[in-house]
């Protein structure tokens, strides 16, 4: 049976600019994810449908339930606690 092995990431805490490249992460996963069903014939649809290929979450992030954007959030917040617990570091450029 298939057990998930986590990196353990509980005592990373994000600071506000990297929650704010989370959430512009998580708007790019559900792009990423979207353009994807697009590409494979899939089309909104009010409910979800395999053999029609409708999906209620095809629409702009902003758009999406919350419930919907949580689930990018989470995808994207424990992606950048990975990064930082393995030893990288993240550091936005200043623009001139």
């Amino acid at each position: 049976m298939y057990k998930p092995n986590l990196i353990d990431t509980t005592n990373i805490s994000l600071s506000s600019d990297i929650l704010t490249l989370s959430e512009i992460l998580a708007k790019n996963t559900h792009d990423v994810w979207a353009a994807g069903r697009i590409k494979e014939g899939w089309i909104y649809g009010d409910v979800r449908d395999d053999i029609m290929k409708t999906h209620p979450c095809l629409v702009p992030y902003e758009n999406l339930p919350e419930s919907e954007k949580d689930y990018d959030r989470a995808t994207s917040m424990e992606t950048l606690k990975v990064i930082l617990s393995i030893g990288f570091s993240i550091k936005k450029e200043e623009k001139i």
